[in-house]
């Protein structure tokens, strides 16, 4: 998924499938989930789901799937979590969240 949404970073369609995939796959409870959570973050799934945003700013549909993706990724309360937090951040998730609200303040 990481590879498809490198090779086709200006297709929308192909960034909001993989974002919606990571928010599906990312929803849950137990440590099998924080497993799989943390396959996705170490595939370099993070810097990829910032580049969607950036790519696609103008485009709802796909910054709504990533931010579901963000934070199926990062939402929690331990260690592990504040660790891909800080990943998210460190790729600028925080500034794309905060572009795409103030984008999109009227989308529901």
């Amino acid at each position: 998924m990481v590879a498809a949404m490198r090779v086709h970073v200006t297709n929308a369609a192909v960034q909001e499938a993989a974002c919606r995939a990571l928010g599906d796959i990312t929803i849950g409870a137990g440590k099998q989930l924080s497993m799989h959570i943390q396959v996705v973050v170490d595939a370099g799934t993070l810097p990829q789901i910032v580049a969607a945003m950036h790519a696609h700013a103008a485009n709802a549909v796909v910054q709504a799937a990533a931010c579901r993706a963000l934070g199926g990724i990062t939402y929690g309360n331990n260690a592990c979590c504040d660790a891909r937090s800080q990943v998210a951040a460190d790729a600028g998730a925080l500034s794309q969240i905060v572009a795409a609200m103030r984008a999109h303040a009227t989308s529901a």
